[in-house]
């Protein structure tokens, strides 16, 4: 089935551009930089994933938070604060998240050119304000949304507040993105579609259970196969 005159949600990590692999790549070298006594990788990455979970409700998301979780989980294991020396191994080892360049996902840019027009495009993405802009900045793709917005938390509430700023239908809506969490179930919960495009590389704190029989989520396998919807 095709759909005609939509309002399309786009996320932007991980379904716009990669992001997470950065981060799986920098945990890695993490973890084997701390390399405990008693514990195995398997171990460490379970207690990093719920120092992570409880930073990111309390501080929301970005480097910097994600800089606090590699000091918390380092004075967790270790009962004592990370050395002057310590922290700026860390620091070292998150160098390449700092200094990352935007890596579009294939296929992203000329899809949007086609989308734009003939559907009402918008970006929605969680995170820090600033490091969302930087990316957004980079990326170029800025040009292809009516409007682009940062929050701290993508939840029912959030997709409710576009309907109401914008006034369209949600049955009208589609929200496109890579997470279960964030992106697919909240927007079902507001009355919008969505597609679930995966990315392998999908944080782990982002995942969920879809149910399966849902109509109204479309999951497609890439970006550019959008156009064969919409």
């Amino acid at each position: 089935m095709r759909y005609t005159g939509q309002v399309l949600i786009c996320d932007a990590d991980d379904t716009l551009w990669e992001n997470n692999v950065v981060f799986e790549r920098v945990i890695d070298d993490y973890l084997d930089w701390l390399a405990h006594p008693t514990l195995d990788r398997g171990e460490l990455r379970a207690i990093l994933d719920d120092v992570e979970r409880a930073n990111s409700e309390a501080h929301g998301y970005g480097i910097k938070v994600f800089l606090r979780s590699l000091h918390d989980c380092f004075a967790r294991l270790r009962e004592r604060p990370a050395t002057e020396r310590e922290r700026q191994e860390i620091l070292e080892l998150a160098d390449a998240l700092i200094n990352h360049r935007v890596e579009l996902i294939p296929g992203v840019a000329d899809t949007l050119d086609e989308l734009k027009a003939r559907h009402e495009l918008l970006l929605l993405t969680k995170g820090d304000p600033e490091e969302q802009q930087r990316k957004i900045d980079a990326s170029g793709l800025a040009g292809h949304f009516q409007n682009v917005y940062i929050v701290r938390e993508k939840h029912a509430g959030t997709y409710l507040r576009l309907v109401e700023q914008h006034g369209f239908p949600p049955g009208r809506a589609w929200m496109i993105g890579n997470s279960p969490k964030s992106d697919i179930l909240p927007a079902r919960r507001a009355g919008m579609n969505a597609v679930f495009i995966p990315n392998e590389n999908t944080w782990a704190l982002e995942e969920d259970e879809l149910d399966p029989a849902d109509d109204r989520v479309l999951q497609l396998a890439r970006f550019p196969d959008l156009l064969g919807h919409f």
